[in-house]
Formats: C-alpha cells, sequence, structure tokens
C-alpha cells in the first residue's frame, strides 16, 4: 500500500509522514510543494501522476492556502489552491481507484450556531477562504464515492508553530498578553490526527465527510491561558500566565470576516471508528510536557 501526503512539510502532514512511517508497513511518500504545487492546478495534477499509485492506495491532501486574510487579499489564487487543484487531484484518484482525503476547515460555516457543527449542518462560509474550501470539499465528493472530506480545527502540533507557541513565546519576554475570548472552536493536536486519520486508510471506513478534532470547545483565550498555565508548569519561565480579554468585533487589522463558533461535533467518527476523542486540555498538557522555546 502506498500513502501519498501532499502538504507533508506543513504543521498536519508532517505529523502525518513520521508518524505513519512508524507505525504503518505502508509506503510513505511524502511530497511538498516542489513536487505538488496546488498553485497550479494542472501542473499538480501533472505531478501526482507521475507517481505510480493505484487501486488500494491513498492520497491525503494536507496542502492548501490558509492565510484567511492573504485569501481575501488574492482571491484568484486561493480559488487555484483551495478549490481547482483538489479537483483535479480527486478526479485523478478516482480514474486510478484511489481514496483520497482531503482536510478540511472549521470555516465553511458561518458560526452563528450555539453547539457544535456536525457533518450535515448547512455550511455557509463568511470569507473567500471558507468559500473556497466548500468549493473544494465539493469537488473532491462529487468525484468518488470513496473520497473523504476531514474537517479540522485549530491544529496544533511540533512540526510548526501555532497560535499556542506565539502566545507562549510572548509570555517569555512579555508581561502581558491577550487574545480574543468571543471566538471559539475546538483544537486538533497533530499526533492525536495521526492516529485518528489513520482510520481512513482503511476503506472498511465510509467515504464522505467528517469532523475531526480534540472533544471539547474554547475561546482564543481559554486557549491560550491554559497552554501557557502548561507551560509553566513544566518549568518554562514565563512573566505571566494571564491572557486580557479581546472582542473578534476589534480586530481590526483582519481582513476576512471570522465565524465567531466553530466548535466541529466528531461523534460521527467516534460511532463509525471505535475512537473517541480525547479533550483538548489532556493534548494542551501533553504538548507542553515536552515544549521547549
Amino acid at each position: 500500500m502506498k500513502i501519498l501526503i501532499l502538504g507533508s512539510n506543513g504543521r498536519l502532514g508532517s505529523a502525518l509522514a513520521r508518524s505513519w512511517s512508524k507505525s504503518t508497513e505502508a509506503e510513505i511518500i511524502p511530497l511538498t510543494r516542489a513536487e505538488v504545487d496546488l498553485s497550479d492546478p494542472e501542473k499538480a495534477q501533472a505531478g501526482l501522476a507521475s507517481y505510480d499509485f493505484g487501486t488500494g492506495d491513498v492520497v491525503v491532501n494536507c496542502a492548501a492556502a490558509t492565510d484567511v486574510d492573504g485569501c481575501e487579499r488574492d482571491r484568484e489564487l486561493a480559488t487555484r489552491i483551495n478549490a481547482e487543484a483538489p479537483g483535479r487531484i480527486a478526479r485523478l484518484c478516482a480514474q486510478r481507484g484511489a481514496r483520497l482525503v482531503h482536510i478540511g476547515t472549521d470555516y465553511v460555516f458561518d458560526g452563528m450556531l450555539d453547539r457544535p457543527y456536525a457533518e450535515e449542518d448547512e455550511a455557509n462560509p463568511l470569507s473567500h477562504y471558507g468559500v473556497t474550501k466548500l468549493a473544494g470539499d465539493h469537488e473532491v465528493l462529487i468525484a468518488s464515492p470513496l473520497h473523504c472530506v476531514v474537517r479540522v480545527s485549530w491544529v496544533f502540533g511540533p512540526d510548526k508553530p501555532s497560535f499556542v507557541d506565539a502566545i507562549v513565546r510572548r509570555a517569555l519576554s512579555n508581561p502581558e498578553a491577550a487574545a480574543v475570548h468571543d471566538k471559539t472552536s475546538s483544537p486538533s493536536y497533530t499526533e492525536d490526527m495521526a492516529l485518528w486519520l489513520g482510520e481512513f486508510l482503511k476503506t472498511e471506513l465510509p467515504g464522505g465527510i467528517y469532523h475531526l478534532c480534540n472533544s471539547g470547545t474554547c475561546s482564543w483565550r481559554d486557549y491560550g491561558e491554559y497552554a501557557m498555565e502548561c507551560a509553566q508548569k513544566n518549568g518554562i519561565p514565563l512573566l505571566t500566565t494571564s491572557v486580557a480579554p479581546l472582542k473578534l468585533s476589534d480586530m481590526q487589522a483582519f481582513v476576512a470576516v471570522r465565524p465567531p463558533h466553530t466548535a466541529l461535533d466528531a461523534s460521527k467518527f467516534a460511532r463509525l471508528t471505535g475512537i473517541t476523542p480525547r479533550p483538548w486540555k489532556e493534548a494542551v498538557k501533553e504538548y507542553f510536557a515536552h515544549w521547549r522555546p
């Protein structure tokens, strides 16, 4: 079995390549932008087509344009990377009989629900990033019933700094920290995601949309404050573990509109696999037990 990972030098792709190289006997083929560049959909398709894969193999697409404001500024590029290229890749995989596991986002929702979003909830993106990612989801799903769209949120892990790394590093030299308190979602720890996404390598798991993240909901402020507490308990000399609250509406630097509440409900995945994602606090605590500035 071959597993081709697009975006293999990103936060999630790196974790998958590292973890699966140890945990599976499959041949792992990590692909970066140099081999498959989604900014040119035709060349991306040709680049992927040059590899020998087919029935029983899996392509995992972790590559995307994820700069939410950048997608607003360069809409054409975002559309190519997030919508057109995944469509071409999905059709190529379908032609060869391979499964595509495409990583999606919580930003396809408008954030107006007062509960975590399930797969069947209506998508209504507020930003061009969300619009393009939703279009990519659609292209993937119509290409083959074997394909999967796995929506994740607030991804963090050791391979590339994220929000929690940035706020903890800031507290090493600055006694003040602040984060938005009225925007909530569900963190996703890449080490956990590598284990859970391994289930999608099995064709017994039906194709379709899945939501996958650590359980529970938090605000950016909650998330940052807990990360700082964990770091300090592990001997990291922070100048503060307190995070002042900011309002989403006051973030004048944001170009794109952010959905306020986009926690994801992963109960479908739990029901079909028997795996219940652990709480986000457990994942953050484990991450900062090994974290170094």
